[in-house]
């Protein structure tokens, strides 16, 4: 029901940022729940941030204080803000979306963001 697509991911030092954008085809406040996962090699699949069409923000401990879920309505995009990266943020990152709860999720291509000096 919905396409995604991922940018903004790359090379950061450790303690840089970086920006992803999730593209949606449809507006996001159609859209129940949007998130970012992230997957690390040799890793399961893990939830990074969610963000709901109301704006209720979700985050995994591990990058809670430093990612920052968000959205802009008007270009259908959901962005997620990393600072302070540490090498283990390495990983491909996926967005998610999913349009009820009743329906399966949508996953983006992924984008590769890797932490190193």
């Amino acid at each position: 029901q919905v396409q995604l697509v991922e940018s903004g991911g790359g090379l950061v030092q450790p303690g840089g940022s970086l920006r992803l954008s999730c593209a949606a085809s449809i507006s996001i406040f159609s859209i129940n729940v949007m998130g970012w996962y992230r997957q690390a090699p040799g890793k399961q699949r893990e939830l990074v941030a969610t963000i709901t069409s109301g704006g209720s923000t979700n985050y995994a401990d591990s990058v809670k204080g430093r990612f920052t879920i968000s959205r802009d309505a008007a270009k259908n995009t959901v962005y997620l803000q990393m600072n302070s990266l540490k090498p283990e943020d390495t990983a491909v990152y996926y967005c998610k979306a999913r349009t009820s709860l009743s329906t399966p999720n949508n996953w983006g291509q992924g984008t590769q963001v890797t932490v190193s000096s």
